[in-house]
């Protein structure tokens, strides 16, 4: 069988483009499992995972225990709002003391940049970073390509726009990482407040005109505005934004090409885009969800064989 070059997903700039292949490759397996009647396998009977998630989260950590319940693991659920890290315990402690219940997985949320890459260095079990802070989110942009490989046939080649709120997002880096890797063109759309100083760095095209953006596209990816990481006003209004950067059904068919609608979620339905679009049989945001789950069993799956060698 083929094995992953990592033994943690901390983020995609560390991984190859076979180790995303083998990704996809063991995802199209999982998808046709969760899609059977009995949508279990024993993959991982012997396996223990611990979530913890040190910010709220409902999708992720939903399909994070989804995906190891469908591979029959053991499951054991941190939220850090119930937890001794209240009290003033550190972030290491806390591992450690579940750790020490003889945990073989930790699948991390956590709101510091870097927490999962520290963890790694300093504890004896297999990491998934399930969104460190603004830094990278690698599940996530898995599952966006792996949306992108389904609807389009693949991803090399294909233009994708990442549009809003580029600077507090770790959606958009991680999508960055992945779509270069595989060989797609990626611009970044958003007002001149919200996009990094050095993006261009990166190799991506930088937009601050939406519709100029949606005409070369064949993707867009429509990130939501992360207000609780802002710490001062980066527009004038949610309304001046959605005016701007929001994409509506009139804009959608005043192009000249059918575009491919995607969003990681939560949706502010309105703001970045109208329930109309999101809804539309271009928006393929339940297809991510679903994705997400075969994504997530097929990351957890490869990291666990390294283990039980």
């Amino acid at each position: 069988m083929s094995q992953l070059s990592v033994n943690h997903l901390l983020g995609i700039k560390y991984l190859k483009t076979s180790d995303i292949k083998l990704i996809f490759e063991t995802a199209d397996q999982f998808k046709e499992v969760i899609n059977r009647p009995i949508k279990k396998v024993p993959s991982l009977r012997d396996i223990t995972i611990a979530n913890l998630f040190f910010e709220n989260s409902t999708r992720t950590k939903l399909s994070f225990e989804l995906a190891e319940k469908r591979l029959s693991a053991d499951v054991i659920n941190f939220s850090a709002a119930q937890s001794s890290v209240k009290k003033g315990e550190t972030l290491i402690d806390t591992v450690n003391n579940i750790l020490s219940m003889k945990v073989d997985m930790v699948v991390m949320r956590h709101p510091s940049p870097g927490a999962g890459v520290f963890l790694s260095k300093h504890i004896n079990a297999s990491i998934v970073n399930a969104g460190d802070g603004a830094h990278e989110h690698p599940t996530q942009a898995l599952l966006d390509s792996y949306s992108i490989r389904e609807a389009l046939g693949s991803v090399k080649g294909k233009n994708v726009v990442i549009v809003g709120d580029i600077l507090h997002s770790r959606v958009a880096l991680s999508n960055i990482y992945a779509l270069k890797l595989q060989g797609a063109n990626v611009m970044v759309c958003g007002p001149k407040t919200l996009l990094p100083k050095y993006i261009g760095d990166l190799g991506v095209k930088v937009e601050t005109n939406l519709k100029k953006a949606l005409d070369w596209c064949d993707v867009a990816n429509m990130l939501r505005v992360q207000n609780e990481r802002m710490d001062i006003s980066y527009f004038p209004s949610t309304r001046e934004y959605a005016q701007q950067y929001g994409v509506t059904k009139q804009l959608l068919d005043s192009l000249d090409k059918k575009i491919t609608i995607m969003h990681p979620g939560p949706i502010n339905r309105g703001v970045e885009i109208t329930s109309e679009v999101a809804d539309s049989d271009q928006s393929i945001i339940l297809n991510q969800v679903e994705n997400g789950v075969a994504i997530r069993m097929a990351v957890i799956y490869l990291l666990a064989s390294k283990i039980k060698q």
